[in-house]
């Protein structure tokens, strides 16, 4: 009888992705092969949906402080370009965490981007 080298370690790939791909359908989640291809699918969406979800949020920023600034008589270009000009660093995170929790000290920002934008 030949000596059977990879049993464990096989056992353990194999064990390591259908506990990968538990909560799916039938055979996605009972068939190895199908499991495999399961979750080496949600790998690359995950790995995708990880660098998207930097985009979705920096779209979500921009456009709480374009509504902000609308309401402080500025568009989000000048308040960011006033902004720039009176040499004030904040980055659009910041922004738009103010312009949702601290309306006031939005309000000054946007006074300063004004008169450093006229």
């Amino acid at each position: 009888m030949p000596r059977a080298k990879t049993v464990v370690p096989g056992r353990a790939r194999r064990k390591k992705v259908l506990k990968a791909a538990k909560g799916n359908f039938q055979g996605r989640r009972k068939l190895f092969k199908t499991a495999l291809q399961t979750v080496q699918r949600a790998g690359q969406f995950a790995w995708e949906h990880r660098r998207a979800k930097k985009r979705d949020f920096r779209r979500l920023w921009i456009t709480r402080i374009n509504a902000a600034a609308r309401i402080n008589g500025l568009s989000y270009s000048t308040m960011i370009s006033g902004l720039k000009r009176a040499n004030i660093e904040v980055n659009r995170k910041l922004l738009a965490d103010l312009a949702v929790r601290d309306e006031l000290a939005f309000a000054r920002l946007a006074e300063v981007a004004k008169s450093a934008a006229a």
